[in-house]
């Protein structure tokens, strides 16, 4: 008897550690933000958000002396068409505020919390993304099981940060590589260089593009080729500096040309010639990958533009689009774009350039796809299903 009752509170105590816990920080779970324990994400007040398996979710804030509290417009709203005007909360007899949205399509979007009118990431969420803007929450919509973003059971890859001084920048500069499972030093691999955009740092692929992520379970499935991916910081000069627009692609060309593309070459083993490299980027990094790119023919024969694009190509990459011989210079080329950015002010820039590049008989590959606008929902759905399978095939 005695052995059987040490058995069933050992098995009590234990169970707990083999659970998934509301933000228990223990498994990279694919529902991290599902309350199956009943307890709290530690040293936070309350549960904020908790997901439920119909896809609903219920937003919570403790702030008894708030007047007004709502969720503002963002990547929630624009995949899920939940309109334009922001969601209010509910003040309870206890000072919390709730608010339960949904059912929402399954993603990972990011928020904030608008109080009294000041802006701010949930104070209960331990998922936030640190950014060169100022912090958000990341909300968790699970399925019934992973997606292709989460963390599987397959080979994993590595990834490594690098820390490196720059003449360009004249400071300590950081950038992050990805390796495929298996990397063997002996073999030559092709090299994308992914860049992200105006608010993002070389972390946020990875955090919230969860590329490493993605690149496993493609290579698992068979879909891609493999290859490093090396994510260098884009941003090399204030984001708001009065002539940025002027500064910044000479800057980030120069920067790739003495440091990043070196570093890569001789800590790697890399295919070193254009056909071995890529550039592509979101938003900012897409502008980046294409007017550092296109002019880069020297170093780059493949392109991804995400979210990006130019009003006025036939000025601005004239020298690429009437260059005779570059169908046979450039082996691939994608653009892209989210389904709610096609729909808005957002699309002018990306059918510009598909427009132009049909007009001068350049060869590439023009998509619209996905449930989300210009935000992570968009640019990792891009990737998965379209760019990464596509890259050296």
């Amino acid at each position: 008897m005695n052995k059987f009752f040490a058995y069933i509170i050992g098995s009590f105590l234990l169970t707990p550690f083999y659970l998934c816990a509301q933000q228990a920080n223990v498994n990279l779970d694919y529902n991290p933000q599902k309350d199956t324990e009943g307890l709290i994400p530690f040293s936070a007040p309350l549960n904020s958000p908790e997901v439920h398996d119909d896809q609903t979710v219920t937003f919570r804030l403790k702030a008894p002396l708030a007047q007004k509290v709502v969720l503002p417009t963002g990547a929630i709203y624009t995949a899920n068409d939940l309109g334009r005007e922001p969601l209010a909360f509910t003040k309870g007899e206890d000072g919390i505020w709730t608010l339960t949205i949904g059912p929402l399509k399954p993603d990972m979007y990011a928020y904030h919390f608008n109080v009294d009118g000041i802006q701010i990431p949930d104070p209960s969420n331990t998922y936030a993304a640190f950014t060169a803007m100022p912090p958000y929450s990341e909300l968790v919509v699970h399925g019934n099981g992973p997606a292709y973003y989460d963390a599987q059971n397959v080979p994993h890859g590595t990834v490594t940060r690098h820390v490196y001084h720059s003449e360009v920048t004249k400071g300590e500069r950081e950038l992050y590589v990805y390796t495929p499972p298996g990397y063997d030093s002996k073999k030559k691999y092709p090299v994308l260089y992914l860049v992200g955009g105006s608010g993002e740092l070389p972390s946020n692929w990875v955090f919230d593009g969860r590329v490493n992520f993605i690149m496993d379970n493609l290579l698992a499935e068979s879909k891609a080729v493999p290859m490093i991916i090396a994510i260098p910081n884009n941003q090399v000069i204030h984001r708001n500096h009065p002539q940025h627009a002027e500064l910044t692609f000479d800057i980030f060309e120069k920067e790739l040309r003495e440091h990043v593309i070196p570093l890569i070459d001789k800590s790697y083993s890399t295919v070193q010639s254009p056909q071995g490299r890529a550039i592509s980027g979101l938003s900012m990094g897409g502008r980046h990958s294409m007017f550092v790119g296109f002019r880069s023919l020297d170093l780059f024969a493949n392109f991804g533009i995400l979210s990006a694009g130019d009003t006025e190509p036939e000025t601005t990459l004239k020298y690429f689009l009437t260059d005779p011989k570059v169908n046979k210079k450039v082996d691939y080329l994608f653009v892209g774009q989210g389904t709610k950015e096609a729909q808005g002010f957002l699309n002018l820039r990306c059918q510009a350039l598909h427009d132009a590049l049909n007009a001068h008989n350049i060869k590439h590959e023009y998509y619209i796809g996905g449930h989300g606008g210009h935000d992570w929902g968009t640019w990792r759905h891009l990737l998965y299903y379209r760019f990464l399978p596509n890259l050296w095939k």
